[in-house]
């Protein structure tokens, strides 16, 4: 099914508010993470956050294996291994870089999406969307940790495969099934990779505390980008993520007290203006898989 005029707009629009939000909730989630890493560490945060979304998305979806056919299946295995790398190695890059710093090295994933997947204008905001994160990153100080450096370059090219298999399970499998295949996927992948070093570490507080914390990341993040990709072509969605360097800046400017320099600020302007572009011209043709029941999304956060 194609899309044209006022709904054509109101796809795009919708896509991209869904983006936006989800890059705040991410954000907003990564600078609440703080205080849990200095409890049980960047891998540990990252785990604990994992394995709460992924109980959660199992008893708040009920998901029936039997009904997803073997490719849908396959499909959201692999993107359930994919999210464990990417929340692994970011949480990794950022307790040794600048949230901005991190955030925008992570976007190199999208970004190749980006050029790889635009044509014409679309690819001309991918690029302008690149100029602005080399103005946030800033790579010319070398000060940046190499270490770090190497995780977010993991955690890059972890993002670009979760866009494109996000895409392709929210394509195959209704509603919300395919982050509850996912989901519990990411959290087995993260218990095995770092659980081992956390259970001694943990309190009934910070169990709690780790539970809230699934909840504004990953969970409601991540369904709202499964949603928008079912609106937005992965070429302008890779485009739109230029935006979550811009808020990580400003959110390590609110909440860790990391000033950007005018270069940077520069750079945020630059990806607004890409995102702007991005939100005007990335519908998808084939707009046409249902999302969830009415009210969905709102039981996802009520009820846990």
């Amino acid at each position: 099914m194609s899309f044209t005029g006022p709904m054509t707009r109101s796809l795009a629009r919708t896509g991209a508010s869904m983006a936006v939000a989800s890059m705040l909730c991410v954000q907003l989630g990564l600078a609440v993470s703080v205080g849990l890493v200095d409890d049980i560490g960047s891998s540990g945060a990252a785990w604990l956050r994992l394995f709460w979304a992924g109980i959660l998305l199992v008893l708040l979806v009920r998901p029936r294996l039997r009904r997803y056919s073997r490719e849908a299946l396959l499909a959201g295995t692999a993107l359930g291994v994919v999210t464990a790398g990417v929340t692994l190695l970011f949480m990794e890059a950022v307790a040794r870089l600048p949230l901005g710093t991190a955030s925008a090295l992570e976007f190199l994933g999208p970004l190749t999406i980006a050029v790889a997947r635009s044509r014409g204008t679309g690819r001309a905001w991918a690029l302008l969307a690149a100029g602005g994160v080399l103005c946030l990153t800033q790579p010319w100080t070398g000060h940046a940790d190499p270490v770090g450096v190497a995780c977010a370059l993991g955690a890059a090219v972890c993002w670009a495969a979760y866009i494109l298999l996000t895409q392709r399970v929210g394509d195959a499998v209704s509603g919300l099934g395919g982050l509850a295949i996912s989901m519990p996927v990411a959290g087995v992948v993260a218990t095995l990779v770092a659980g081992p070093g956390v259970v001694d570490h943990l309190t009934p507080e910070l169990l709690v505390y780790g539970l809230g914390l699934a909840i504004l990341l990953p969970v409601v993040p991540f369904t709202l980008e499964l949603l928008a990709l079912r609106r937005l072509t992965t070429g302008a969605f890779g485009t739109l993520m230029a935006l979550e360097p811009a808020f990580a800046l400003a959110i390590g400017f609110l909440a860790l007290s990391q000033v950007p320099n005018g270069v940077a600020v520069a750079g945020i302007l630059l990806v607004v203006a890409a995102g702007i572009g991005a939100e005007r011209s990335g519908t998808r043709s084939d707009a046409s898989q249902p999302d969830p029941d009415p009210g969905e999304l709102q039981d996802v956060v009520v009820r846990a």
